[in-house]
Order: structure tokens, then C-alpha cells, then sequence
């Protein structure tokens, strides 16, 4: 079995027991959390996954780099140490939140501007893109390009709308050329 397959089955269960318990909102939070430290950290997934680590050693470092998350959350990552799945904690942390997305309409962004975003700025960026890609919401994450002269550039799932300054020009110069 491919590796997106196996963490999809993780994740569903994940999220079967989240909905039944309801600590969906709390799973989530703590995956999101998870998964950034995961992805800043490549060491760790490493780490986890060195033969020489025995599984016993493997929850150890698990339950003390997380010691403040759900019973669900921590279940499912010694159950991943136990199996030799660590190298799929980030899918899974990935398909569960899309799951989660998927049930309440919201859809992922990324938002890149020359300034950091206020409140309101990316409540309308999400009024505005959300219905553009069938969801009710966007959940934000702004991430702040110097590079770019003015306006936004919005990248959910594998769409980009570019309203960029910088994206404007390049336009206008191949309208131009041709």
C-alpha cells in the first residue's frame, strides 16, 4: 500500500474518533501543531525511525516531545511508532485536517503580501476567494513577500490568483511581446 493510502485509513479513524468524542477541534489544533514542529524538524521523523531505536525508546520520545496531547492523538502516534509508520505523521496530520475542511466547508490558503494581513483584510480576502472555490471559508495563512510590489497573490489547493502588482506587469509585458 502507498504511503497517502495507509495515512488516509490513520486519519479516518482519527477523525471517526474525534467526531464520536467530540474533540475535533482539539485534534485538529494539536495535529496542526504537530505537523509544523514535525516539518521544521526533519530530524525527528529521522530519529523515529532509526533501527536502532527500540519501539519501547520510540513512545518514550514520543509522549515526552508531546506530553500535553489528546489520549486520541498520542494513541495514534505510538500506534504509528509501533507499526514503523513514522514517516507518515505529517500525511496523516494533513488528511485529518482535510477531512475536518471538508465537513465544514473550509478550504486552505495561502495568502502572500507585501504586509502582514489584519483581521479584517483576510475576512475579505476569504469572502471574496472561498465561493470562487466551492467552500464557505478560507483559513488563511499569510505569508509576507517583499519581493512583491503591491496586492496579493491567493494559492488554494493547486489554483493561484494572482493579483499581484508584480503578476499585473508580467502580464502586460507578454500582452505587449505578442
Amino acid at each position: 500500500m502507498s504511503n497517502p493510502v495507509v495515512a488516509e485509513r490513520y486519519a479516518l479513524a482519527l477523525y471517526q474518533v474525534g467526531k464520536e468524542q467530540n474533540l475535533s477541534d482539539k485534534i485538529d489544533e494539536e495535529l496542526r501543531a504537530i505537523k509544523k514542529v514535525l516539518v521544521q524538524n526533519p530530524g525527528f521523523i529521522n530519529l523515529l525511525q532509526s533501527p536502532k531505536l527500540s519501539v519501547e525508546k520510540k513512545r518514550n520520545l514520543i509522549g515526552q516531545s508531546f506530553p500535553n496531547v489528546s489520549m486520541p492523538v498520542i494513541n495514534t502516534l505510538m500506534l504509528l511508532a509501533d507499526r514503523h509508520r513514522e514517516d507518515i505523521m505529517i500525511e496523516v496530520a494533513e488528511s485529518y485536517i482535510n477531512h475536518l475542511n471538508e465537513e465544514r466547508g473550509i478550504a486552505e490558503a495561502t495568502v502572500y503580501s507585501v504586509r502582514a494581513l489584519t483581521a479584517d483584510e483576510s475576512k475579505a480576502i476569504s469572502a471574496v476567494f472561498a465561493p470562487k472555490v466551492g467552500k464557505q471559508t478560507l483559513n488563511i495563512e499569510n505569508i509576507v513577500d517583499s519581493n512583491m510590489l503591491g496586492g496579493v497573490k491567493v494559492r488554494i489547493g493547486n489554483r493561484i490568483f494572482d493579483g499581484s502588482l508584480r503578476g499585473k506587469l508580467d502580464r502586460l509585458g507578454r500582452k505587449l511581446t505578442s
